[in-house]
């Protein structure tokens, strides 16, 4: 089993992830707690809009490390900005979430992070 395969089944796993960034700032690590979404056949970082230290973190600095229960892996965060992908991707997720609020909302004002495994 390669590096990528265990990845993808610990993802499979596991919802709920902790992730370590650089601060975009401080230039220090920050270990957050927060969910892992599935969709079109990737793995996502997002949350309820508004804006968040780490996404900030993650577009001035895109490696950080994503904590699975056993595995620690250098992956690279592709923010998503253009608004058909957006949707694309939002569509999926967020119908899913029965406390999520309108897809628009998240569409326009939400933080979408491709994880990328390298």
């Amino acid at each position: 089993m390669t590096v990528g395969d265990e990845a993808r089944q610990a993802l499979e796993r596991q919802r709920t992830v902790e992730i370590t960034t650089i601060g975009r700032r401080s230039a220090r690590p920050r270990r957050i707690e927060t969910w892992r979404y599935l969709a079109a056949g990737r793995y996502w970082l997002t949350g309820s809009p508004g804006s968040r230290d780490w996404y900030a973190n993650v577009l001035a600095h895109p490696e950080f490390t994503l904590h699975l229960n056993e595995l620690d892996l250098q992956v690279r965060g592709r923010p998503v900005t253009d608004p058909d992908e957006r949707a694309r991707v939002f569509g999926e997720i967020v119908p899913a979430l029965d406390w999520a609020g309108s897809l628009e909302s998240w569409i326009a004002g939400s933080p979408l992070v491709e994880i990328e495994l390298g």
